[in-house]
């Protein structure tokens, strides 16, 4: 081995996440024999708020979420990534956009997820039911599984209800601010957004405030009581055969309809105080490439190149959830982004949380809510 560049990397501790970049290591160091790439992965709170500069410090790849995108840009710490000459069409939905931030882009998109919903299919054959399209159809189905001791679900823990929050404003047509100096919502809207949250926590079991989207995949495929979840980040893996109960994907049943979803997702960016910036580069480059990312998804990975939602192989393999979740994904909204946002989604999330555990008075959260994205960059 002596000779060889030795890259760090860093990603975030799910098969979604490790396997693929895993199985992509030969493929790589053949084409580059003289490089070598040890990942390490860590818990996804960690990946949710750890500052990006932090990782930069110590490793040459990282994957990350895009909201970091202000933080970046301010301390100069990833590599831009416009001499790759990436282009926006080639991935799904807005996945490209979430990392361009003033005027570069800062991470090669390699995972496209959003807010979308997913079910236990032999538990909606027994009801007899079909995926809602709406939240009318949604809170009918949660009347309709009440009747049988079933249950609705979702992931609500902290950050997980400020997304179905934020969902929930853009699909009715009253998306939330992503500048600090314009005022953070409609309260009226809010207040709607608010009430179509307890409406569905109504038909849910009280512990899925404690669940984030993980929580969530694995409750209801392990639990035999949980029909159907209208709002979580899609982890496809669940929908794979090798699941005892696959799970199955569906388009966001909103009350308008499939849009505005906020979009999830991961991307590959590059330590800007790398030793071995060109190698890290090199393998940017080849995690951007189709081939690359059809590879992905046969490693339990969830790819943003456009084509591979497109491929029938590998919507056979994830149970149709690209085809039938393509309509939330092209419609997706992208929240805040601007430098200092991380503080006021972990705070804001939690606040959310409480006022849905009835610690916590509508007016009184609204209120905080604004104050805290108003301060958001004092």
């Amino acid at each position: 081995m002596g000779g060889k560049i030795r890259l760090r990397g860093m990603t975030w501790d799910h098969r979604r996440a490790v396997d693929p970049l895993l199985a992509a290591r030969q493929p790589f160091e053949q084409e580059h024999p003289d490089i070598v790439i040890d990942w390490h992965a860590r818990p996804l709170s960690g990946f949710e708020f750890t500052p990006v500069d932090e990782l930069a410090r110590t490793y040459d790849l990282i994957v990350l979420d895009h909201p970091f995108m202000g933080e970046v840009a301010r301390s100069g710490c990833l590599v831009p990534l416009s001499p790759l000459r990436l282009a926006d069409g080639d991935f799904v939905g807005p996945s490209l956009a979430t990392y361009r931030m003033a005027g570069e882009v800062w991470a090669v998109p390699i995972d496209a997820a959003c807010q979308v919903a997913v079910s236990r299919a032999d538990l909606m054959l027994r009801l007899g039911a079909v995926p809602p399209r709406d939240w009318t159809e949604l809170l009918k189905l949660g009347r309709l599984a009440r009747g049988q001791g079933l249950h609705l679900a979702i992931g609500l823990k902290g950050v997980h209800s400020l997304m179905t929050f934020f969902t929930l404003m853009a699909n009715l047509g009253t998306p939330c601010a992503t500048a600090p100096d314009a005022p953070l919502f409609d309260p009226a809207a809010a207040r709607h957004a608010l009430g179509l949250m307890r409406d569905l926590l109504a038909f849910c079991p009280p512990e899925v405030l404690d669940w984030n989207s993980i929580a969530l995949h694995d409750q209801m495929a392990a639990r035999s009581d949980l029909v159907f979840c209208p709002a979580v980040y899609c982890y496809a893996t669940y929908a794979e055969a090798d699941h005892p109960r696959p799970l199955r994907f569906h388009d966001l049943p909103g009350p308008l309809g499939p849009r505005g979803s906020t979009i999830g997702g991961t991307g590959l960016a590059v330590s800007a105080a790398s030793a071995h910036r060109e190698a890290a580069l090199a393998y940017a480059r080849f995690a951007a490439q189709l081939s690359t990312q059809i590879g992905f998804a046969h490693h339990h990975g969830q790819p943003a190149r456009r084509e591979c939602w497109e491929d029938a192989g590998i919507n056979t393999r994830f149970g149709g959830c690209y085809a039938d979740s393509r309509a939330t994904m092209d419609q997706c909204w992208i929240r805040p982004r601007y430098d200092s946002y991380l503080r006021f989604q972990k705070l804001a999330g939690n606040l959310i949380e409480t006022h849905l555990r009835g610690a916590l008075e509508e007016s009184a959260l609204l209120d905080r809510l604004a104050r805290l994205h108003a301060g958001a960059q004092s």
